[in-house]
């Protein structure tokens, strides 16, 4: 979306300098709806974000246009293409044509939009920077991210469980649930998780309880299938970085980078998330499709069966047998056995 109703999207190619000695770059110039990104050409890394009420033409007005941030700004752009420059001229004349003239009533009007855009600046765009943030990263920098997240919540859990073939047989466990292809991994924790906290980069944190106490994998792997799930109904990467702040946000927007310390106290955010409540027709498919049982993860959740009965009788292999097992029973004796027994 874009600030102009007549353009859904609007790109053109610039030359862009950082300082009046700097060398000027080619860059490809965004309208968005409230700013001007800036960004790589090969990589699409964002440079900068100028306002768009706060842009200013330089002197000329004759093709290619040349633009500042601001009046005072080091920062230049050149811009050739007519319809970006149009597009940036209009809003200046919106902007010109909304400004205030002498009288009570347009006193109030003008009081009362300044405070809708105060409203919306505090209570709408961080989250909204937060959201597109965390939709335009890499699925590696979510890994790393998501590692980052970890680390953090290793405070609080204890570090992973790491008997050797307890990994393997985890590694297996993942490859079965989720495609090798998909990245993420899964880990065992051995205190401060009740059952799952889903993070980051495709990583799912269990419990060492969903691992030593059932008689089969099909409890951990209900689990990890739910966590799953419930990621695209609640993205941890924006709890994370809301956690984080509009700062680091901002930082990780136009670097690339997540300061470690932007990360630090999201442990106990995370363990204190509850966890999204999730369609049972959306499970049961989830367990058909990768071939897992569902009563035993419904069973484990409530005892009485009384909040998960659909999971029970709906159950996809509820009168036949999965094709394949969760994990063979070697695999399950290593898993159970992960945190030393």
């Amino acid at each position: 979306m874009t600030a102009l109703h007549e353009y859904e999207r609007l790109e053109c190619t610039g030359l862009w300098r950082d300082g009046p000695e700097g060398q000027r770059r080619e860059v490809i110039v965004s309208f968005g709806d409230a700013t001007l990104v800036i960004a790589e050409t090969k990589s699409g890394r964002a440079l900068t974000h100028w306002s768009l009420p706060a842009i200013v033409r330089l002197a000329g007005s004759s093709l290619p246009a040349r633009f500042a941030p601001a009046p005072d700004a080091d920062e230049e752009l050149e811009i050739d293409d007519e319809a970006m420059v149009a597009a940036i001229a209009k809003v200046h004349r919106l902007i010109e044509a909304r400004r205030p003239h002498p009288g009570r009533l347009r006193s109030i009007l003008l009081g009362a939009g300044l405070a809708a855009v105060l409203g919306a600046l505090v209570f709408w765009m961080p989250g909204a920077l937060v959201r597109h943030t965390a939709a335009s990263l890499p699925f590696t920098k979510r890994q790393e991210i998501g590692r980052m997240a970890l680390a953090d919540l290793t405070r609080l859990t204890g570090i992973p469980c790491a008997a050797a073939e307890g990994q393997e047989a985890l590694a297996r466990l993942h490859g079965r649930l989720l495609g090798p292809e998909t990245g993420g991994e899964i880990f065992v924790v051995p205190e401060g998780v009740d059952r799952s906290v889903a993070l980051p980069g495709g990583i799912v944190v269990l419990s060492r309880s969903l691992v030593e106490a059932p008689d089969t994998p099909e409890v951990a792997a209900g689990e990890v299938l739910a966590a799953d799930l419930g990621v695209a109904e609640a993205d941890p990467l924006v709890a994370l970085l809301g956690n984080a702040g509009l700062r680091a946000t901002l930082t990780l927007l136009t670097t690339g980078d997540l300061p470690q310390r932007a990360v630090a106290g999201f442990g106990e955010v995370a363990l204190q998330q509850p966890a999204p409540a999730l369609p049972d027709k959306a499970l049961l498919d989830r367990f058909a499709s990768a071939g897992v049982r569902s009563s035993p993860y419904a069973w484990s959740r409530d005892p009485s069966g009384e909040s998960v009965l659909p999971l029970i009788e709906a159950d996809p292999f509820r009168d036949r047998t999965p094709e394949r097992p969760v994990l063979d029973d070697t695999d399950w004796v290593a898993l159970q056995g992960i945190c030393g027994g």
